[in-house]
């Protein structure tokens, strides 16, 4: 029986990969010739001047593009000025009422009354005038029977002090029913029935072109034939309207944070907060439903919305 040769417990492992051959020149890894070319880069001055000039340029450029950016999406809050929302702070400005005095003219400093003003209390111009001028003839003086006993020295004076009494009274009523002397209550209720007014789908139909049908089967059916009740009232649940009104509330709230402690208001802030969100899903729903017409055009032009309003992520 031949004898048992031992086999090694450990096989060591061979390669057989040729060697590299050697130029006379030392071998360097790469990370090492990196390493050493950033070494060298940092204890070179000029190299160092050029990387600072470099990045500078580029956070120069990197705040200027910010700042388009932020400008050309505009504020998310209050959005661009125009002539509708400026009327927000003077909602009490056209109300206004007339008086004359013996001579006939309008007495100075008070003011005329036009049929579209807002007045404060639920009141309309015309309720107004109607008792304004009630309340004239039940305080006039009497006229006398018998003209011949009568002094007409004392008849003019008191048709003067009743004038001037009447005068009195109406600059008083001017001042109690004006919402320039109003709560902001009072003038947030009267913005939004302007915005219903203004926004309205039982106003803007008769102005604005309707949105172009998908289906070319319900273009010509109305609200008769749709199956759909017919609108009773004005139009206060539609997505502009609600648009509108958030920002006639945003602009309040806005207003009120700006003034002296108002970054203290943590309650407010996160009203206006969610009054902007909430705004902007009504806006990029109504975008998506409009695809660009009329009532987006008019919405949009005339609330000053831009597109930091309904675009990208809002924080504030």
């Amino acid at each position: 029986m031949p004898p048992r040769i031992p086999v090694p417990s450990r096989v060591s492992t061979l390669c057989f990969r040729p060697a590299a051959k050697s130029n006379g020149l030392p071998i360097t890894s790469v990370a090492n010739v990196a390493t050493m070319a950033q070494r060298r880069k940092h204890k070179d001055p000029y190299a160092l001047t050029q990387s600072k000039q470099r990045k500078s340029v580029n956070l120069a450029r990197r705040e200027v593009l910010a700042v388009e950016r932020r400008e050309a999406m505009g504020d998310p809050v209050r959005g661009v000025s125009t002539p509708f929302l400026e009327s927000f702070d003077n909602v009490g400005g056209s109300a206004v009422l007339m008086t004359t005095t013996s001579t006939g003219s309008p007495k100075d400093g008070v003011q005329i009354t036009t049929k579209n003003a807002l007045l404060n209390h639920f009141l309309t111009p015309t309720e107004l005038e109607e008792s304004i001028k009630h309340s004239h003839s039940l305080t006039a003086p009497m006229e006398p029977k018998n003209r011949d006993i009568t002094d007409p020295v004392k008849e003019a004076e008191e048709k003067q002090k009743h004038l001037d009494g009447h005068a009195r009274a109406t600059t008083a009523l001017a001042r109690i029913v004006s919402l320039a002397n109003a709560s902001q209550k009072d003038k947030t209720r009267a913005n939004i029935q302007r915005c219903v007014e203004t926004f309205g789908r039982h106003n803007t139909d008769e102005i604005l072109r309707p949105r172009a049908a998908i289906n070319p089967h319900f273009a010509d059916k109305t609200v008769e034939g749709s199956g759909k009740a017919p609108r009773a009232g004005p139009d206060t649940g539609s997505s502009e309207v609600q648009i509108a009104v958030l920002t006639a509330k945003i602009r309040v709230l806005a207003t009120r944070l700006e003034m002296k402690g108002g970054q203290k208001d943590k309650v407010n802030k996160r009203n206006l907060r969610v009054l902007v969100h909430k705004r902007q899903k009504l806006l990029q729903y109504l975008r998506r439903k409009e695809r660009g017409g009329d009532r987006w055009t008019n919405l949009v032009g005339t609330l000053g919305l831009s597109e930091g309003t309904w675009k990208g992520e809002i924080s504030l």
